[in-house]
């Protein structure tokens, strides 16, 4: 929200109270509190009236500064907050001076000048934001020169964070528009908008800079960011109220800063091996049964495209009954028999659902008797005609409610399905009354969090943590912990695939670990030009879906060779298993995100700083997907050696390239010094990762080690392998695994190897002995 007229000027009928001066001190062992008067104080009758701010400054955990400024504090506390990891004490260190007072967290402080109430932060020696003149503000709307006959309807409060020469904003969730969001006004506000617009599905109130710092504004409610947009040199942030509370992290670099915010919001969630594995829907409005889809089962399976889940989307149901979660009896009439076939094939089963309950339900009468739905002021169920006719809304707030939903889904869980997607929760009215007296405004957002929060805890009671899995749309902060989150409604076209990536990797940007698409494109039906190469992104994301809208996606419905594009690279993400499992390992321990931006691995090379149509799949996997009829792919690595890992060609970084590809072809780039553990299986997501791996070893320098782990499907370390090259000498120690070989490209031809070897082309392939330790030299 913009309230300026200019550099000098407020907007007409706009007042704006900002700290004149910093006038009380009180420093505590946690906190430190500032009175911090809108005037100057000259005489003891300046402080007879007028406005002013108190402002406390926290650690509450380590490398991270809390401000918390409030106007009026005595206004009731309204719900919902975010849910935030227990405060750390210990972290704050405080002193103050003639002129300042100083407050650290680690490397992190904050010097706030006593004479003007500027804030400045620091990391060491390093200026790394500051809040100035006119920066942290009460702002009353509607003004008519009187602080006295005014409510705090027309209150905000705001910040405005300098920004320096070179810096870049990221995140802010899963964003459609420019992937830097330098120059764009953003409202966190969910909603249903498809991807093509300025709405968001997934809308986070955080923040990620390039110099090495976060900012999480801690309101779940709307939130307005003017991201250089109002002032050109300032990120601000506006709430409506009388208070605003946001957290400072540090990184220093852009990874510890998503580390640290993930440690406050949460991490992600690892999800069982399964769900990396090709998943096919029915998609939306088409006409299926167990015949047809026993056709695309079989299909899969004729064509050796391994297939690990299918889903059942919204006609599972029968129309207008959304949600009853009964299956539509004149469509399948054996639904538990029909399930316990398609798990026999080696298949985990999906089905749709929603948080809303259509009049025509047999649950409405349910919900409606049990006080289960949102309510309006007087008393009635909320409803409306959209989506459905006459729907009414699941209150998670009502402890009952979430009972009620989740018993439901709990007898779908013992008649066979495994996992749910969780569509919508974006549409929240905010004219409504919750079970728990919830602020409706801040629900608004919110309501997502619990949706998804609750079906996720169904799952984990019914099958285990390590089975909960949702397939969601909508989030706002700390929803990382119920992945895996989808892109929403896209068209069917190279643009769309496009705005798709960019929004996933701002999704990513802002705390969640796991992402997917929908392949092919949602609405419409794409060319299978289109359809081939957005099958070639989606098998290289963390997940991949194939789902559309009015027409199917299995790929002989666009032609044979479309057979041969999904065969190849579901064939290819299953031997990549052991690599992408330790990715995602590391990704819910760390919150460092599976699937990441260019520039947040590599922060320093400014050709990565708007780079948002390639992306690294882990830590060693460069992807960069191909968006035109054309196949020219045109892509950028970094400095260093870089091998592709489907021809073994060697580029040198530091360069862009741009060539022409086939279908079976993408830019898929190992970086120097990578060790990539490849599965022996390809027909399968779940399999023994330990037997028989291959460890490639890419482009290692002299004088340099290279470390990876394979983990099984429990979790569990089973091999370690470590590769030293030293001259003309590499030194390889392996622990654990059975037939493990280590593969070193593009070697050439040893000398001497201390063991069994064999030469592919120029790679030389170790067959490492159970001792595992093996000497090669060159």
């Amino acid at each position: 929200m913009k309230f300026s007229n200019g550099c000098w000027l407020q907007k007409e009928d706009c007042a704006c109270f900002s700290p004149a001066q910093i006038y009380f001190t009180k420093i505590e062992k946690d906190r430190v509190t500032l009175c911090a008067p809108t005037n100057k104080i000259n005489h003891r009758g300046d402080t007879l009236g007028g406005v002013n701010l108190t402002i406390q400054i926290s650690a509450p955990y380590p490398e991270v500064l809390r401000i918390q400024t409030y106007h009026h504090m005595g206004l009731k506390e309204r719900m919902p907050q975010f849910e935030l990891a227990a405060p750390q004490n210990g972290n704050l260190a405080a002193e103050e001076t003639e002129k300042q007072i100083i407050v650290k967290s680690g490397e992190l402080r904050i010097e706030i000048e006593k004479e003007s109430g500027a804030f400045v932060f620091w990391r060491g020696a390093e200026k790394i934001t500051g809040s100035g003149w006119r920066d942290l503000a009460y702002m009353k709307t509607n003004w008519r020169g009187s602080a006295y006959d005014k409510g705090p309807e027309d209150a905000y409060m705001r910040e405005q964070l300098s920004i320096s020469v070179g810096e870049l904003v990221y995140g802010l969730g899963e964003r459609f528009s420019a992937f830097v969001k330098n120059g764009q006004s953003v409202d966190i506000w969910n909603e249903d908008g498809g991807t093509s617009t300025e709405q968001s599905y997934k809308n986070i109130p955080f923040y990620l800079s390039n110099k090495g710092y976060g900012v999480f504004v801690n309101h779940p409610e709307k939130v307005s960011f003017e991201v250089a947009t109002e002032m050109v040199t300032k990120v601000e942030f506006s709430v409506p109220g009388e208070n605003l509370d946001y957290f400072l992290i540090n990184g220093p670099t852009m990874k510890e800063v998503l580390m640290r915010y993930t440690d406050i919001t949460g991490k992600p969630a690892l999800p069982a091996p399964w769900t990396f594995g090709l998943w096919l829907s029915t998609s939306f409005t088409t006409n299926y049964d167990e015949k047809t889809v026993n056709s695309f089962v079989d299909g899969m399976i004729e064509r050796g495209i391994p297939l690990s889940v299918f889903h059942f989307d919204c006609f599972w149901m029968k129309d207008f009954h959304w949600c009853d979660f009964t299956w539509d009896e004149r469509v399948f009439p054996d639904p538990e028999g029909m399930l316990k076939r398609l798990k026999e094939k080696g298949l985990k089963i999906c089905v749709w659902i929603n948080s809303y309950v259509g009049q025509e339900s047999p649950l409405f009468e349910e919900g409606v008797k049990g006080g289960y739905f949102l309510k309006r002021a007087n008393g009635d169920v909320w409803q409306w005609d959209m989506w459905q006719p006459g729907l009414a809304i699941v209150d998670f707030t009502n402890p009952a409610a979430c009972e009620w939903y989740g018993k439901k889904l709990e007898a779908l869980l013992d008649m066979g399905v495994d996992c749910f997607k969780t569509d919508f929760g974006e549409r929240i009215p905010t004219d409504c009354v919750y079970y728990d007296g919830s602020d409706p405004v801040k629900m608004h957002n919110y309501y997502t969090y619990m949706y998804n929060k609750t079906v996720h805890d169904v799952i984990a009671k019914k099958k285990g943590e390590k089975e909960a899995i949702l397939f969601a749309r909508s989030a706002t902060a700390g929803g990382q912990k119920f992945p895996v989150h989808w892109g929403g409604d896209c068209w069917s076209d190279y643009e769309s695939m496009e705005e798709s990536l960019r929004g996933g990797l701002s999704l990513t940007s802002s705390g969640f670990g796991f992402w997917s698409h929908d392949i092919g494109g949602f609405e419409s039906t794409s060319t299978s030009d289109v359809y081939k190469r957005w099958c070639a992104f989606g098998l290289l994301s963390t997940h991949s879906r194939l789902h559309g809208s009015t027409s199917y996606r299995v790929p002989w419905a666009y032609d044979e060779e479309a057979v041969d594009v999904v065969r190849y690279f579901a064939k290819l993400k299953a031997r990549l298993m052991p690599y992408l499992y330790r990715n995602a390992i590391e990704t819910a321990k760390t919150g460092v995100p599976m699937m990441r931006s260019m520039v947040l691995e590599f922060t320093e090379d400014r050709n990565c700083a708007y780079l948002a149509s390639q992306y690294m799949l882990g830590d060693s996997l460069l992807v960069a997907p191909i968006f035109n009829e054309d196949g020219i792919a045109e892509y950028y690595l970094p400095e260093g050696r870089w091998t592709s890992l489907l021809s073994g060609d060697v580029k040198e970084g530091g360069r862009w390239y741009k060539e022409k590809h086939g279908y079976l072809s993408i830019p898929l780039y190992v970086r120097e010094g990578s060790i990539v553990a490849m599965g022996a299986r390809d027909d399968n997501a779940v399999y023994d990762y330990a037997d028989g791996t291959t460890f490639r070893v890419y482009a290692l320098a002299d004088g340099c080690e290279a470390q990876t782990t394979v983990y099984d499907t429990e979790n569990r370390e089973a091999v370690k392998a470590a590769v030293t090259h030293c001259g003309s000498r590499y030194e390889i120690q392996v622990s654990g695994g059975t037939e493990v070989k280590v593969a070193l490209m593009h070697a050439g031809m040893p000398k001497t190897v201390s063991c069994a070897y064999e030469m592919d082309g120029d790679h030389a392939v170790i067959a490492v002995p159970k001792e595992g330790n093996v000497t090669v030299e060159f």
